[in-house]
């Protein structure tokens, strides 16, 4: 089986990034009209400065207003919004659904597409693949595109705006990058991009991790009052490109799987999708029987950041059997990488890690 490796054609980060976005895309020999889906944050942020630097770079664009979900009709008006505007290439500006959703329509349009992320709350900005939902947020699937994003640009002073809410998500997300690469790769399963992982690709994954034990708790404290700092432009990068280029070089397993599944259960709805990952997280070590000083590890650095480690901080303190279970069988669904795993994946197991990383979270929460 061949190895494979993939990331953006182009990452830029940095203060003030925005102002180069056309310089930036002019670079990578992009011309005419672009259409940018933006949020309502990310247009109030940054249209003044797309307007003061693209006509320089001999770049026209309009906007479109993202709707809230990466939804397929909300695909589809995105297409047809590039469509009137003869768009040469898709920008995406805001969260990840609405960067998800400017994937989405760059390939299906076969265009170029940037990602400019107002949040360091996922890894999505990097990676081939949307999650679509339906209309109500509930998970329905992914699609996988031919290659990365042309460009992802992450400006700090933007970032630096955003709820720290966004920015500790985006670390629950990253959480989830080494143990699944090391889940993946030890059962010999495809990555994201149809190949077996490489060594750079577990060695990201590996860094992602000690990037956040080392530098998540000051980088929070920066956050909160605004402050750009060292430790946080370290953890902006491991939720966004290491993250990124970690889960989809480097493979994927139950974590997200049991993400997916929560999304089914609507008091989850609230909560954001790192937020559900990090417990995911809990409940893959959980299934893999790892050691405790892992789960201890791993639940500290929750604590200590503001992750959820219970099912009761994720509205679930009244967890039926009934509702384990939807959310179980929803997490092995076909397709799902949950089967990435080097044993059997059941609903019953699932079921029963759900239970055991809540009590293995409600004790570790009293003793500390």
């Amino acid at each position: 089986m061949l190895q494979v490796f993939c990331s953006p054609s182009r990452y830029v980060q940095g203060r003030n990034a925005t102002r180069s976005l056309a310089a930036e895309l002019q670079r990578l020999g992009v011309s005419g009209m672009a259409l940018i889906i933006a949020s309502r944050t990310a247009r109030r942020i940054a249209e003044a400065a797309w307007a003061e630097t693209f006509p320089s770079a001999g770049l026209q664009f309009t906007v479109l207003d993202f709707a809230g979900e990466c939804s397929f009709p909300e695909i589809l008006r995105g297409k047809e919004a590039a469509r009137r505007a003869s768009a040469s290439v898709i920008i995406g500006a805001g969260g990840g659904k609405t960067l998800d959703t400017a994937r989405a329509v760059a390939s299906e349009l076969n265009l170029p597409v940037a990602c400019c992320p107002t949040t360091a709350s996922s890894d999505a900005p990097c990676s081939a693949l949307s999650v679509v939902y339906t209309e109500d947020g509930v998970f329905e699937r992914c699609l996988y595109y031919k290659r990365n994003p042309d460009l992802v640009l992450v400006d700090s002073a933007v970032i630096a705006r955003a709820p720290v809410r966004q920015l500790i998500s985006g670390m629950g997300d990253a959480l989830a990058t080494y143990f699944e690469a090391e889940a993946s790769m030890r059962a010999h399963r495809k990555n994201v991009v149809g190949g077996v992982s490489t060594l750079a690709a577990g060695a990201i994954a590996e860094l992602c991790y000690k990037t956040l034990l080392n530098d998540g708790t000051s980088a929070v404290a920066a956050a909160r009052v605004g402050a750009i700092t060292p430790a946080l432009e370290r953890i902006r990068e491991a939720n966004t490109l290491l993250s990124g280029v970690g889960f989809e070089s480097g493979g994927l397993a139950v974590a997200p799987s049991v993400h997916n599944g929560l999304t089914a259960a609507r008091e989850t709805h609230d909560r954001l999708h790192g937020e559900k990952v990090a417990f995911g997280t809990l409940v893959q070590l959980v299934l893999e029987g790892k050691h405790s000083s892992v789960m201890e590890e791993v639940m500290g650095f929750c604590l200590s950041v503001g992750l959820p480690v219970t099912l009761a901080e994720l509205g679930l303190d009244r967890l039926t059997k009934e509702k384990a279970r939807a959310i179980a069988e929803r997490a092995i669904a076909p397709g799902e990488s949950a089967h990435n795993e080097p044993f059997e994946v059941t609903a019953e197991a699932v079921m029963d890690a759900l239970y055991a990383a809540d009590s293995a979270g409600v004790a570790f929460k009293s003793r500390v």
